[in-house]
Formats: structure tokens, sequence, C-alpha cells
């Protein structure tokens, strides 16, 4: 799992209009990147309208909003247009990048063991540098707590 101070592990990958999106061309902002497990269920819905309805909030904090699911960039065209989401998401089909990051891991469900993705976000600096992270996501008042996060740290 990537740890604090970390350097932010490269990536490129399709947002929702099959356009490459890549770390390296986001340098010099603020990001928070939020893995989540499914496009159109419960608590990610409520995940991506959050962070929808405060997107103008962290636009004002110099920071961009980045989710990203192992769906299809056809699948986060529908979510976004079926929930008229403001957010970029992107698509890691093969799940290179959550690898990457350490958010792919082993889960338990009804005593069921399978791979997917746990709920985790980071606040990473214009340098490139993890500042923050929020490992298993609960996502009531989530949002709330990683805006409070990023003012703290833009504080510093």
């Amino acid at each position: 799992m990537i740890k604090l101070d970390d350097e932010a592990p490269g990536f490129c990958l399709p947002n929702q209009d099959d356009i490459e999106i890549c770390l390296r061309d986001l340098k010099g902002k603020w990001i928070v990147l939020y893995f989540y497990p499914k496009d159109n269920t419960p608590g990610c819905t409520t995940e991506a309208c959050e962070f929808t309805e405060a997107a103008p909030d962290f636009s004002d904090l110099d920071a961009i909003i980045i989710g990203v699911s192992a769906d299809s960039t056809k699948k986060h065209r529908s979510f976004i247009e079926k929930k008229e989401l403001g957010i970029t998401l992107l698509s890691d089909e093969d799940t290179s990048m959550m690898q990457e990051y350490g958010v792919w891991q082993l889960k338990k469900n009804y005593g069921k063991e399978y791979m997917g993705i746990v709920r985790t976000t980071l606040i990473i600096n214009p340098e490139g540098v993890v500042k923050a992270l929020f490992e298993k996501v609960r996502v009531k008042d989530h949002v709330a707590n990683v805006k409070v996060e990023l003012e703290r740290l833009q504080s510093l």
C-alpha cells in the first residue's frame, strides 16, 4: 500500500471520454484521487455525487478530483450522464494502477474471498507527493473530511 510522503506512482488511463489522463500532466495542481468499487452502486453513487457537489470548493483550492475504478469508459460515461456528475472518472480495467497504489486487495464478503477495490482516497500535492491517505473509507462525511484535510495541508 502506498504511504504518506511517497511519490505518487505515475499513471496514464482513459477517462470517461476515452481521453488519456496522465499524472505527469497534472503536476502543479493538488489532486484528490479516489478509488471506488463500482459505478451506479449506492455508496459509490453517494461519494461521486458529493464530490461533484463539492467540486467548486475543491476548484477554489486549486485541486482537481479524479475517481478511479475498474469500470469501462462506457460505464463511466453512462454513470456521469445518469447522475449528472461533474468529476473525471478514470478506467483501470486491468487494475494495474490500483495494484501499484495497493488498493486492489483481497476482500471478504459473506464468507467468500475475492480480489477487489478497497475504497481509498489520496491527496497528492503539486509536486506529486502523497500528503494524505484515507483508507477503507466510509462514505458518510468523507468528502467534507477530505476538504478539511486539503485546507489544512495547504495552510502548512
